[in-house]
């Protein structure tokens, strides 16, 4: 079965583009990455800080079924366009790869269907190609999946 969210990734770039459509309006799109209540159901994870604003900032730890934290990310809002767009940083705390850049792109197709566009910018091409390694490409499919399956219920 193919994956419906598509990674591209062009030898020797720096970079990453990722685009998925969804069965959702993009106002619907754009609350599962705004309000902390939608984030946490959809990305399975705790969401200690999510300020969806200019100059705001985000943190997000998640742990295993003992309590223990196993991954914490952060990072800063630099631009915050309702139902268009959101420029920010990630950085994933206590791993090797440094802050990313992450330019996320939401654009209406018809009443309700919409398309979300991740433009994500590594320090280098080997730390971009080191994380192409892990599991991202199903990880991100899966995260997405489980976004259209919890907004469709906000529908």
């Amino acid at each position: 079965m193919a994956l419906k969210t598509k990674i591209h990734a062009d030898d020797g770039k720096q970079d990453l583009i990722i685009t998925r459509e969804f069965d959702l309006p993009v106002e619907l799109l754009f609350r599962a990455y705004e309000e902390s209540e939608i984030v946490e159901q959809w990305m399975g994870t705790k969401v200690l800080k999510l300020e969806s604003k200019k100059h705001g900032s985000w943190q997000f730890q998640t742990s295993d079924p003992q309590g223990n934290v196993v991954f914490q990310s952060n990072g800063v809002i630099h631009e915050f366009i309702p139902n268009e767009k959101i420029t920010r940083t990630f950085e994933m705390e206590n791993t090797p790869f440094p802050v990313q850049l992450e330019f996320l792109l939401f654009e209406k197709l018809t009443e309700g269907t919409s398309k979300l566009t991740m433009h994500i910018v590594y320090k280098s091409v080997a730390d971009r190609d080191a994380m192409l390694q892990l599991p991202f490409s199903k990880g991100i499919n899966m995260a997405h999946n489980r976004l259209q399956e919890i907004v469709n219920r906000l529908k």
